[in-house]
């Protein structure tokens, strides 16, 4: 349970060092629209930061200005949670389009995340995720 009140966290943190804190050195990342799974801290962390970017957090994101990219609409609205997993279901809407996901963890007896996987659905918003995803991360690389 220590592993998931610390991904909460780290979702609703801008910086990396929570997430240094909470992945393992060697997590596997599986994203919804890249085949491969992605191995290593350094790629999950730029993944899941992205995912906070595109995402932003209701905690953090100041009341709306008219700008679609500002407003954050998420939120968790399942939750199962096992000795060393959980899964947790989210609801969104960016840019008039509904997003229900959820994040599948695995992490070890030190509570570091070994495993991070996340399904998206429906189609349109999988679509529409894949090109924030890829500007985002593209921008941040940049």
């Amino acid at each position: 349970m220590e592993a998931v009140k610390f991904w909460r966290r780290a979702m609703k943190s801008k910086g990396a060092g929570l997430w240094d804190e909470l992945l393992a050195e060697d997590v596997v990342f599986h994203s919804p629209v890249v085949f491969t799974p992605q191995e290593g801290k350094k790629v999950t962390m730029m993944y899941l930061m992205a995912a906070t970017g595109v995402f932003g957090s209701a905690d953090d994101i100041p009341e709306s200005t008219g700008d679609a990219q500002t407003e954050s609409k998420f939120r968790y609205v399942n939750e199962i949670v096992g000795e060393n997993s959980a899964l947790l279901e989210f609801e969104s809407e960016i840019d008039g389009t509904y997003i229900n996901g959820v994040y599948l963890l695995k992490w070890d007896e030190s509570n570091k995340l070994i495993e991070v996987k996340v399904m998206v659905r429906p189609l349109q918003a999988v679509n529409m995720l894949h090109q924030k995803m890829k500007a985002m991360l593209e921008s941040m690389s940049s």
